[in-house]
């Protein structure tokens, strides 16, 4: 062969992937790795530990046909050479995470079932995942990551993307969605498909909707319903959580169904919205215990139900209708108290437990302070509650403060969303949601009378991406790394997807994102993709824009123009047991069964208790009084009298009720003196 062929001394300073070769003489062209490993294209994780861009100079690019042409007729002269010696050659080994991995023949790339449209490489990129970044280009087929690295061998016709100076990173999951909700008797405006369309455009590649029927409808009537509307109109992927409104053995049964055959493995309570979703206590310890049971896990939505219905109606009656009392009356000690209770019935049932929205400093210190002691509690701010506040409630246009109107609501204090941040940076906060409820102008004046009858729902699902990056990445808080996590990688972790989702790596699902962290752009309800005619981050500029958007190993955001088809998107199952959420529960519940204490029988005397149970209940509640206080209402002291009948000096004459001592004994008639002692002393002048 030519001696461009022949084995460059550098490449086994960078790549060690080959042991010495047994034929020393014979030329090794840069594709017999992938033409001797039978599963060169299944998963692997290749950890480069030094810069894999240092690579031998590069040959002159050819064109598509002359390339394909060339790789034939070496691959022809290659096996030729081989064939007589086949059965004498050792196999290859080739290193991968230091173990040795026996390679043989592969047949080499067929290109006739799969069409170019299926086949994208990714070239000259960052990858970035959750731990760690690197240089490398991606390769893609059918929908999935086939190979990450440099001086990857492709098949002819593929497309190729230029990631040079961009990110590339794992599509976005948005883990808190209602598309097209039926609440306050209206319907979001946004649908499956606008609402995923518009996720797509802003770099998330799957949602998690909300099943969430009224009292008394079945799940699984409800979860059917929901997979009839999204099916068909989905653009990206999407999975569900179940909303428990009500409890009974059907639900703790159809929770089990939904669990075992249906790919849910989430369920949340509400402690807010009384007699419309509300559970007691009671029913949210029932729902956290079969949660526990089934390896599900258990979501909040915390609120005091009781109080905002109370200071709800203490606004109206004070004449205040406008959207500043819908905040005024969900202040922040009502969703931390919420928050600390939710968490409380959760560690009792010993269940893992996720906080949707949180909104303020005081319920995020809340669940802070409960991870610190060892709950495994999970807290999501929002892109709402990271990206504005909710000094908005008080602007003087009607329209713009109900349009930021929520539940739980924008907290007014500007500090806010930089606090969240800051616990979400550090992993005080683990994921991000939107909480993506939209209604346009005339849906919000249903309540242009009376605060409590506006919609609650803000937009999100398209610019979470970005106002994270804005607040966070370009402002120095949180690194790349970071942003994947709390964007991606941990919720796929937390609902049990990854690495199917929220990673780039090999076998992975092909959502992928290159993201182009100089670019801005200025956020509109004029130019977003929404279906909602209002936009909570109007007029914001943000830096970290999406150039490309891939979704099951399709290009539907190229260079700003989107392209996307209804019900591409497929509904994604989610196993129970999430090994984050359920390896500690589980340890514990080994560990910590209560025990009870092995002890000697009682054998002495027992009291006997005679006469009606409210008299001994009341006369030994107070271990002070006599075995005969209290059967008269007036005897209220414990110490007899003295031998000589009169008070015993050493009793209290103190009662609560007032009663004296001597009240029992007859009073003698008043005699009013005409006359002093010594007369009357005007007598004596």
């Amino acid at each position: 062969m030519a001696d461009k062929d022949k084995k460059n001394p550098k490449d086994d300073d960078d790549f060690d992937f080959f042991a010495p070769h047994p034929h020393p003489t014979k030329v090794r062209v840069k594709h017999s790795f992938f033409n001797m490993v039978p599963d060169a294209y299944s998963g692997k994780s290749i950890d480069f530990k030094e810069d894999p861009r240092r690579t031998p100079t590069k040959k002159p690019n050819k064109s598509t046909g002359e390339e394909k042409k060339e790789e034939n007729k070496e691959q022809i002269e290659e096996n030729k050479e081989e064939e007589p010696k086949k059965e004498e050659a050792p196999p290859v080994e080739e290193k991968l995470e230091a173990k040795a991995v026996v390679a043989q023949e592969a047949n080499p790339w067929d290109s006739s079932d799969s069409s170019a449209q299926s086949r994208l490489f990714l070239k000259g990129g960052r990858i970035v995942n959750d731990d760690h970044s690197f240089d490398a280009d991606v390769y893609i087929e059918d929908g999935i990551i086939k190979q990450v690295g440099n001086n990857l061998v492709i098949p002819g016709g593929s497309r190729t993307i230029d990631a040079r100076g961009k990110l590339i990173i794992p599509g976005g999951i948005d883990t808190h969605t209602h598309m097209q909700l039926p609440f306050m008797g209206t319907f979001a405006v946004d649908d499956f498909y606008s609402g995923t369309k518009a996720a797509l455009a802003g770099g998330t590649t799957m949602i998690i909707d909300f099943v969430l029927d009224q009292k008394n409808v079945s799940l699984l009537e409800a979860y059917d319903k929901w997979r009839s509307w999204a099916d068909g109109k989905v653009c990206c992927d999407y999975a569900l959580h179940v909303g428990v409104t009500w409890w009974s053995d059907q639900v703790a049964k159809e929770m089990e169904v939904l669990c075992k055959e249906k790919g849910v493995n989430s369920f949340k309570v509400f402690l807010a919205y009384k007699d419309v979703f509300m559970l007691d206590d009671h029913e949210v310890y029932q729902t956290f215990m079969k949660c526990r049971e089934l390896g599900a896990i258990g979501m909040v939505h915390a609120e005091n139900g009781h109080l905002i219905a109370e200071k709800s109606q203490e606004m109206i009656d004070n004449g205040i209708t406008g959207p500043e009392g819908h905040e005024m009356c969900r202040p922040e000690e009502v969703e931390a108290e919420a928050t600390l209770r939710a968490i409380t019935i959760a560690h009792q049932a010993n269940c893992p437990l996720y906080v949707v929205h949180v909104m303020s400093k005081s319920a995020a210190k809340v669940v802070t302070a409960a991870r610190r002691r060892g709950n495994v509690v999970f807290g999501e701010p929002i892109a709402a509650s990271l990206g504005t506040d909710g000094t908005h409630y008080w602007n003087k246009c009607w329209r713009h403060g109900a349009g930021h109107v929520m539940g739980p609501p924008l907290r007014p204090d500007p500090s806010t969303p930089g606090y969240l941040m800051d616990l979400l940076a550090n992993n005080d906060l683990q994921v991000t949601g939107t909480d993506n409820c939209t209604f346009n102008a005339d849906q919000k004046a249903l309540g242009k009378d009376d605060f409590r009858k506006i919609p609650n729902g803000v937009n999100g699902v398209e610019d979470r991406m970005s106002i994270i990056w804005e607040k966070g990445v370009a402002c120095g808080k949180m690194d790349p790394c970071r942003f994947v996590a709390v964007t991606s990688t941990n919720a796929a972790k937390i609902f049990n997807i990854y690495p199917q989702k929220g990673r780039i790596a090999v076998g992975s699902d092909a959502d992928i994102v290159v993201w182009d962290p100089k670019a801005t752009r200025t956020i509109s309800a004029k130019t977003h993709h929404q279906a909602v005619d209002f936009n909570i981050f109007e007029g914001m500029t943000c830096h970290g824009v999406p150039d490309y958007v891939i979704t099951n190993g399709h290009v539907v955001l190229d260079e700003g123009q989107l392209r996307v088809t209804q019900g591409m998107g497929r509904y994604i199952p989610t196993p129970c047991n999430s090994e984050i959420a359920f390896s500690r529960i589980r340890e514990r519940e080994r560990t910590c069964q209560p025990c009870k204490v092995e002890r000697d029988p009682y054998d002495g005397p027992v009291a006997k208790i005679d006469g009606n149970m409210l008299d001994v209940i009341t006369k030994s509640s107070n271990p002070i009084l006599s075995a005969d206080a209290g059967s008269d209402k007036f005897n209220s002291h414990s110490r007899p009298a003295t031998s000589s009948g009169g008070r015993n000096l050493h009793d209290s004459s103190f009662s609560l009720s007032g009663a004296q001592y001597d009240d029992r004994q007859v009073r003698k008639a008043s005699t009013r003196s005409l006359n002093p002692p010594g007369g009357k002393s005007e007598g004596i002048w």
